[in-house]
């Protein structure tokens, strides 16, 4: 499905030299350190893969490139919330993605602040955008957001009596995500922050996270967009139902067959869902840093994990959102990064709770400090200061 190249561990101790030997003391830039190490050998793998030459040790200390950062948020509905497990009916992820054409969206804001490029795709909503095409036409020409459809369905199955979805549709949406992230990369994105929406996603993402990490439910679920006590009862209540019918016992979680990754996802995911997992793996495949917005980017994150242990290494935590399981989740998925290990961390705790990739965005200043000070920050030798 992918080929991952793991990050270039001979390389690892000449970069941590080059960053320890700046004019600070070790460590003084905090997680900014260890996050310039993974974007330099990040970049120095993409470089080999792409000049076909075999890179020395030191070649990974050359530039930090992480240029045309590129937004990609997935849309799309879920038959859960026929249960209403949400405070919000379905139709809202429609009028959100229209809001998002036409700029008046939290993510448009950090977007337009940090000089993002917005991408909104839309995976399977209810009802079709293009109902209306001369407000959509209007509304990309005015908010300078791209749209493109690529919908696998007009929301998924209500997951707790029947499967999300079709293995067809999964393949369906790992194709379009590929291409859709490829023909990104050759435009030349070198950073991906994803974001999502879709009203009841929460449900779906908790449900995936308990399967694939043997958490039970109750760890996994939130109150997602602030649902009462007995809404939130309810959502354990079906997910549980969901998880007996999708029996997985016997498996070990983190040595699943790639049919039953696929199976997984076609039983509990969501469309959008699908096609961030495929995104994910493509733009490790491309060895471009990913930037991860909250628990459902992070869910998605999880499974693409499942089919590529060396996707790791290439995900940045933007932060740690408000979402009862996400630290938990952030846990699991920074123990499997090979390179940074245990120095890596969320970048921001701001108590957000939105979605859309807002926490991804917010993040790049800190991601573009810390290639800035890679590149650009004077050697003890080279200021002439001695210590």
């Amino acid at each position: 499905m992918s080929s991952i190249s793991p990050l270039n561990s001979k390389s690892l101790a000449f970069v941590q030299a080059k960053i320890n030997n700046k004019t600070k003391p070790v460590g003084a830039l905090g997680a900014l350190e260890p996050l310039a190490l993974q974007l330099a050998l990040i970049t120095g793998q993409r470089v080999q893969k792409r000049s076909g030459i075999h890179l020395t040790e030191d070649d990974s200390s050359g530039q930090i490139s992480i240029n045309n950062p590129a937004m990609l948020v997935f849309a799309a509905d879920h038959g859960i919330n026929e249960n209403n497990v949400s405070i919000a009916p379905s139709a809202v992820t429609e009028q959100m993605v229209l809001n998002f054409l036409q700029g008046g969206a939290a993510i448009n804001c950090f977007c337009h602040s940090n000089d993002i490029a917005l991408t909104v795709i839309d995976c399977g909503i209810l009802r079709t955008i293009s109902h209306d095409v001369a407000l959509r036409a209007k509304a990309e020409a005015t908010s300078r957001v791209n749209f493109i459809e690529q919908r696998l369905g007009a929301g998924t199955n209500d997951f707790s009596v029947k499967a999300a979805m079709s293995t067809l549709q999964v393949k369906q949406g790992f194709d379009y995500a590929r291409q859709l992230v490829n023909e990104q990369v050759n435009q030349g994105a070198e950073i991906f922050l994803f974001g999502e929406m879709g009203i009841a996603n929460t449900s779906s993402a908790a449900a995936l996270m308990s399967a694939l990490t043997s958490s039970s439910v109750r760890d996994c679920v939130g109150r997602g967009t602030g649902i009462t006590d007995e809404q939130l009862a309810k959502k354990i209540s079906l997910i549980e139902c969901a998880l007996q019918r999708v029996e997985i016992s016997g498996h070990n979680v983190n040595n699943l067959t790639e049919d039953t990754v696929i199976e997984l996802l076609s039983e509990l995911g969501g469309f959008e869902i699908v096609q961030m997992v495929s995104a994910i793996l493509t733009a490790a495949t491309a060895n471009i840093p990913i930037v991860i917005d909250g628990f459902i980017v992070s869910v998605a994150a999880l499974v693409a994990l499942r089919l590529d242990e060396n996707v790791a290494d290439y995900l940045i935590f933007s932060h740690v959102s408000q979402e009862k399981a996400h630290q938990l989740l952030l846990d699991k998925l920074m123990s499997a990064q090979k390179i940074t290990e245990s120095s890596s961390q969320a970048l921001l705790n701001l108590g957000l709770r939105l979605g859309e990739g807002t926490g991804a965005a917010l993040a790049l200043p800190l991601i573009k400090a810390s290639a800035s000070f890679y590149n650009n920050m004077a050697s003890f030798e080279s200021a002439g200061v001695k210590v």
